[in-house]
């Protein structure tokens, strides 16, 4: 049983929470990755994949969250990660062994009930073993695993299957992940609530689910996080969940290709824009909590066009280019979101607030993000549209400005807070 004082080596710590987000990331974008194959060879459409990698896959990773995060608070955060990541690395496993659209849906149900208690308690750790003003560098570190995981899908995913099928590369993965779980548990000890806050550890300090749950609900500040991120992430799942298959299917890649220069395009694009988030805003935040939600809002607007840019190109090459910086900026939003989140509630509540903070943002974004797309991408198509997909990712484009519009917000409120305090 993981202990109770304040992690030793925090780099250790960080470094294996960043693995298992890696690969609770990897998990989750294998569907999307070899979406191609997989239609091919279960005979799905658009609309079921949008389903499976959307509103299916988020109505048990979302909404498992509150109570997993409410666990979490009153017990072993190191625990609760540790059987997560070993139930969704099983259910990684079936999705590899499905043999029909039933079968997969139930699979990635699963991964989705497990991955539900990954992300959470990971934010908690981090926060208990970071002081203020390095905490948002360490979660833009953390947040590095969606890029590194994303990548590691494409190139090995890609590559893998390309010899030896779709199924090969879900077995592998998710019983690496089983293997995962059980150094997490065996490695990682469990900090003091509050260790690092300047008030000192809290251990006794248990958070009470429903008077916590109310709090957030009610609370502008965290709202209005909660829903900006919600309205970049439906961009971001959105684009994400289809974006090898618009490449292959609009602008010519072969899956030989996608192993090697989409991936590349996920480490530098992606991992670049978590670094750089994080550093940005642990520096803007010393000045101004306001930084918070200036830093996501102008990121956004500087992607934006380049993401327009993205669907035109008339080819692969050209489009990669502006998919990279559209994936530096699209992300400043995570770091951001998480630290005012972790850094505004109390020690003994941060598993829940973060459950709950995913629970809105994801709902949204990964829920009905790759659903819109499905959906319009087949009703595009039905009426006669020979470039469904392409039409249907053009959509997205007014969630930008929804985005930036609730971050300035976000913004104003902040700096509120600051006038008064």
């Amino acid at each position: 049983m993981p202990g109770t004082k304040p992690a030793a080596r925090p780099g250790f710590v960080l470094g294996m929470l960043c693995f298992v987000y890696v690969l609770n990331f990897l998990d989750r974008q294998l569907l999307s990755i070899l979406a191609k194959p997989i239609q091919d060879a279960l005979q799905i459409s658009d609309g079921q994949l949008g389903l499976i990698s959307g509103l299916y896959f988020a109505m048990f990773y979302c909404f498992i969250a509150i109570p997993v995060g409410w666990f979490a608070d009153r017990t072993s955060r190191v625990g609760v990660l540790s059987l997560a990541c070993a139930i969704w690395s099983g259910a990684t496993v079936a999705c590899g062994m499905a043999a029909n659209y039933t079968q997969l849906a139930i699979a990635r149900m699963v991964v989705g009930f497990g991955e539900a208690g990954g992300v959470p308690p990971s934010y908690a750790i981090i926060t208990d073993t970071y002081p203020p003003g390095k905490r948002a560098a360490a979660l833009g570190i953390f947040n590095l695993g969606p890029a590194i995981g994303a990548a590691a899908g494409v190139a090995f995913g890609a590559a893998i299957a390309e010899s030896f099928g779709w199924r090969i590369p879900f077995i592998a993965v998710g019983t690496i992940g089983v293997v995962t779980a059980l150094l997490v548990w065996r490695t990682v000890r469990e900090p003091a609530r509050g260790a690092t806050d300047i008030a000192g550890p809290a251990p006794g300090d248990k958070a009470e689910f429903w008077p916590t749950v109310r709090m957030f609900l009610s609370h502008p500040i965290l709202m209005l996080a909660a829903l900006g991120s919600g309205a970049t992430q439906f961009v971001t799942y959105g684009l994400g969940n289809f974006a090898v298959l618009f490449l292959m299917r609009e602008k010519g890649m072969e899956l030989g290709d996608v192993a090697i220069w989409y991936a590349l395009v996920l480490l530098i694009g992606m991992g670049g824009g978590m670094i750089v988030s994080g550093r940005v805003i642990d520096c803007m935040v010393r000045k101004s909590r306001t930084g918070y939600a200036i830093a996501p809002a102008a990121s956004l607007a500087v992607a934006m066009p380049f993401y327009l840019g993205f669907i035109w190109a008339p080819g692969w090459p050209l489009a990669l280019a502006l998919l990279t910086v559209v994936m530096i900026f699209n992300y400043f939003y995570l770091s951001a979101s998480v630290a005012l989140v972790q850094d505004e509630v109390k020690p003994g509540q941060r598993v829940l607030a973060g459950a709950l903070l995913l629970l809105i943002m994801n709902f949204i974004g990964l829920g009905l993000g790759p659903t819109w797309v499905g959906f319009a991408s087949d009703g595009f198509t039905a009426r006669g549209d020979a470039h469904g997909l392409q039409t249907a990712l053009y959509t997205l484009t007014p969630f930008y400005l929804i985005a930036i519009g609730l971050f300035l917000w976000l913004a104003r409120l902040l700096r509120w807070q600051e006038t008064k305090a």
